[in-house]
């Protein structure tokens, strides 16, 4: 009787676990001229919530490509990617559903507003809890261009993610979510059954188990987390067995025989056995186009001819991201919108302690480190591992990280391919060190294997690290993952007695993180301990025998934001000695750096200008820097250069973002063997919105412009030495579509008092026609130099007496350096008369799209000097938009002069914009990023 109550018990069970599986049922046929599937479909769905349900929501990414201004359309745009925008029709993708119901009777369906890859299907009648319908549809999906998110189709076949409509999750509310291309829709496990029918040269790839008679292919799965299928007309994926799976996978390595990658594999697969547990699936389908989405940085932007690590261990490391990344996500139910943090944390730390096991002495630049040149920088010193905490340290150096847990799509793109990731995993290996005794790998795997295919959360994840803690670890959730405080210790004092030392720690910051404390001698560890706050001071005490040093979290194992003020001497004169490197480097937080770099410029009368520059700036941002950089001018003959001393607070979780303050002095040519001399005391306040992928922006900025300029009998100045005080306010919001920004300015000197006010506006319309505004005002409060135009409101070619503009040659008046174009002041392309105003000046610029990136510009405007009367004056041209506010071309057409091709040297007519700025063109690349 006790067996058969037993065996009743287990039948029911598997019973009622496989009832709540969602069933979908689909035939589907590949229409391959008009690049669309043809579907019919039936769902069941059980309603396993306690709750009873009047509708429905279903996910439809797949007509997440039907617009440019879904949420993923504006989702591309915010990142500035630039295909979909402009991409024809035909690229896009959609759905076309025609048909839905519940047992023959049509049912009532919408996209809700703002979600167009949703469908809300209202019941005709209310689903209990427990009870189960089944909805069958009809639909034709139009498969996007892959070049999108890399899924979609292309030469070589089909290559499908998140085709098929599917149920949303129903936990405690309807988790719906549009598609992002964040690769996190949220699925129920669901069994799967497809027949697919397509033309005769394809092949069909997937995780599923597959029959295959006459034309007829089918596809089953049971608890599967995803729908992805791959149908291509030549074979590139390779199959590898393991002893746990079987892996189908075209991330290939060429170099590498086919052999030593599957012994890789399968020895990615003990060990992600060893470490988590049982993979649910038969088969894993690993894409390149997965890896790609997600891939080791670092290793990916190497180019293939560098191959600076030991054969097989880029592969392996791909593949093991690869592999353990479908391990989880086809194993754990957690919301990855809200969640995937933990899918992060326990890859990133599986990665960790991978390289510690079978790579212990790999140096992050590999055999490169062991070059002459090369190693004499610390960057070739540090472990492979270290690249983890320093990335994050990146963001966080620029006051731009963001919460662990933060929902996916409020991270800017650094933060959630990076950032997010490895600090979530140092996280866990801290909490590692912190507690010892295998501790965390042991809560992982006990994790994984209690919640595998059930319903999870983020804080059942908490719970089982708590669970094999025998410490209080909510400073962990709290202050760690919860939280963006800045982590930053600082050794205040060192108390001598007979045998031991006192450390007192000042916790820069308002968490309560543990922090590892260290007696070193001649930078070798004697002696380590984790102190925990008590009542909020943090107190070490250590034996005194053989410490020369003592050191706050000296491994690095913690993510600490300023590791330069955790050293204090007990023996010796410098807390860190000092250290200058020839050429950048990472910082060593052992010594005081200085950075001896060369450094180059350009303009017309100094020419090439060559020159060390010494700095303290390394590869991540410091909140004091300064700069020395003199320079010897080839064509003047002349030493030239500047230096800067700078320093800024940052401040989270309020209105103003960062406070930066310093000096800044600059000796250069101005003209053929006349220098200037420009020192400049400044402060300059930043506001930022509490959501950091809003571009809106705010400046305050408070300085002193002080000139002193050569001059000459040929060249007579009329102003040679000048100090102006100048207030400035800036308001932005630039962003891919919408491009606004506005400036308001004062300044007043000796002479003059001026206030202007500049406005930007650009828009990017539906049918990719671009129209720009830009207005400018100006007047004069007081003017005493009307003798001289030099302080006066410039039409088309700012004097620029406070030397803010990178003019190649600024004084010239003629050739093709007068050409160069400022879009500043005036903005007018055509040189008119008069070029100045002494009064006021009110101009309008406008230009917009002809065709592509060639545009019609147009400017009008009202120049006033005083004791004249004013001129309305105006211009119009073709614009060249190549790369927009970095190269341009402008072609004058009609003006105040008349038809002006027809004018005597009209080459000399034509203005450019160019940037030969490194840090202006690399925000080109960055901008996505951050």
């Amino acid at each position: 009787m006790k067996l058969y109550s037993c065996l009743l018990f287990l039948f029911l069970s598997i019973a009622i676990s496989f009832a709540q599986n969602t069933s979908i049922t689909a035939s589907v046929e590949l229409l391959e001229e008009a690049n669309s599937l043809s579907i019919t479909q039936e769902i069941e769905y059980t309603n396993t919530s306690t709750k009873t349900l009047t509708e429905i929501y279903l996910n439809d990414w797949a007509n997440a490509f039907s617009h440019k201004l879904t949420p993923l359309g504006k989702k591309f745009t915010e990142d500035y990617e630039r295909k979909f925008y402009y991409a024809n029709e035909e690229e896009r993708g959609s759905t076309l559903l025609l048909k839905l119901t519940n047992n023959e009777e049509n049912l009532i369906w919408e996209r809700p507003e703002n979600q167009p890859d949703i469908i809300r299907v209202k019941l005709n009648k209310a689903l209990l809890p427990q009870q189960s319908l089944k909805l069958s549809l009809v639909y034709t999906v139009k498969i996007p261009s892959s070049s999108f998110t890399r899924f979609g189709y292309d030469d070589k076949g089909y290559k499908l993610n998140y085709w098929l409509i599917t149920p949303s999750v129903y936990k405690n509310s309807w988790q719906t979510y549009s598609h992002k291309n964040l690769d996190d829709m949220y699925f129920n496990k669901f069994n799967l059954s497809l027949n697919l029918l397509l033309p005769k040269n394809y092949s069909v790839f997937s995780s599923l188990q597959q029959q295959i008679e006459d034309t007829q292919i089918t596809l089953t799965g049971h608890k599967l987390l995803n729908t992805k299928l791959y149908l291509l007309k030549e074979a590139e994926f390779k199959s590898f067995n393991t002893r746990y799976f079987t892996l189908i996978s075209n991330i290939d390595n060429n170099t590498m025989q086919e052999g030593m990658q599957s012994i890789i594999i399968n020895r990615i697969a003990d060990y992600l056995q060893q470490h988590l547990g049982n993979f649910p699936q038969d088969k894993m389908l690993l894409t390149q186009e997965d890896y790609l989405n997600n891939p080791v940085y670092g290793l990916n932007q190497l180019p293939k001819f560098i191959q600076p690590f030991p054969d097989g261990f880029q592969y392996e490391i791909k593949m093991l991201k690869s592999i353990t990344r479908q391990y989880l996500a086809n194993s754990l139910t957690l919301n990855p919108r809200t969640e995937k943090w933990v899918y992060d944390a326990i890859t990133t730390k599986l990665m960790i302690d991978y390289v510690n096991t079978y790579y212990k002495d790999m140096k992050l630049l590999g055999n490169l480190s062991s070059i002459i040149g090369v190693r004499w920088f610390h960057l070739a010193d540090v472990n492979f591992n270290y690249r983890y905490a320093f990335l994050y340290l990146n963001m966080a150096r620029m006051n731009l990280d963001q919460p662990v847990n933060s929902q996916t799509d409020s991270l800017l793109k650094f933060n959630k391919n990076i950032a997010i990731p490895f600090k979530a995993g140092v996280g866990l290996e801290v909490l590692d060190d912190y507690l010892k005794e295998n501790k965390v790998p042991n809560a992982i795997k006990y994790f994984f294997n209690t919640y595998q295919l059930s319903e999870v959360t983020a804080d059942d994840f908490y719970e089982s690290l708590q669970k094999y803690s025998n410490k209080n670890i909510k400073w962990f959730k709290n202050d760690y993952i919860n939280s963006s405080k800045k982590i930053d210790f600082k050794i205040q004092a060192v108390e001598k007695e007979t045998d031991s030392l006192i450390v007192h720690i000042k916790n820069k910051s308002s968490n309560q993180i543990p922090v590892p404390v260290y007696g070193l001698s001649k930078n070798k560890i004697v002696y380590k301990t984790w102190v925990t706050p008590q009542n909020g001071n943090y107190t070490a005490k250590i034996p005194k025998k053989d410490v020369t040093r003592i050191a706050v979290n000296y491994e690095g194992i913690l993510p600490e934001f300023n590791q330069r003020n955790n050293y204090k001497k007990v023996t010796g004169i410098f807390n860190r000695p000092p250290q200058i490197c020839l050429l950048k480097d990472i910082e060593d937080p052992r010594y005081q750096q200085s950075f001896l770099m060369p450094e180059f410029s350009y303009n017309l009368y100094d020419g090439l200008s060559l020159g060390p520059r010494l700095s303290n700036r390394s590869f991540l941002r410091k909140t004091f820097n300064y700069k020395i950089s003199p320079k010897y001018g080839l064509r003047s003959n002349a030493l030239v250069g500047s230096a800067t001393l700078s320093n800024t607070h940052q401040y989270q979780e309020q209105p103003i973002y960062q406070v930066t303050y310093g000096f800044s002095g600059t000796r250069n040519s101005y003209a053929k063997n006349l220098f200037y001399y420009r020192f400049s005391p400044y402060l300059n306040i930043y506001f930022r919105e509490p959501d950091l992928r809003n571009n809106k922006r705010q400046i305050l900025s408070i300085r002193s412009v002080n000139v002193l300029r050569d001059g000459s009998i040929l060249n007579p100045t009329e102003e040679p030495d000048y100090s102006i005080a100048n207030i400035q306010y800036t308001y932005s919001n630039r962003n891919f579509i919408n491009y606004f920004a506005t400036t308001l300015d004062y300044q007043v000197a000796k002479k003059f008092s001026k206030i202007s006010a500049t406005a930007k506006w650009r828009k990017l319309f539906l049918n990719n026609r671009q129209i720009e505004f830009r207005l400018f005002a100006g007047a004069f409060l007081f003017n005493e130099s009307t003798n001289s135009n030099y302080f006066s409101f410039a039409l088309d070619r700012p004097s620029d007496y406070m030397f803010d503009y990178n003019y190649y040659g600024r004084s010239e008046s003629s050739g093709l350096f007068s050409q160069q174009y400022i879009a500043a002041e005036g903005g007018f392309k055509s040189k008119l008369e008069p070029a100045f105003a002494n009064q006021y000046m009110l101009t309008a610029n406008t230009s917009f799209t002809l065709w592509n990136w060639i545009m019609l510009y147009a400017d009008v405007g009202i120049v006033k000097n005083r004791t004249q009367k004013a001129e309305f004056l105006y211009d119009s041209g073709i614009r060249l938009n190549l790369v927009q506010d970095y190269f341009e071309i402008y072609l004058p057409l009609y003006s105040s002069l008349g038809w002006e091709p027809e004018q005597n040297n009209y080459d000399q007519k034509i203005r450019f914009i160019i940037s030969l700025d490194f840090n202006t063109l690399i925000k080109l690349f960055t901008r996505k990023w951050y």
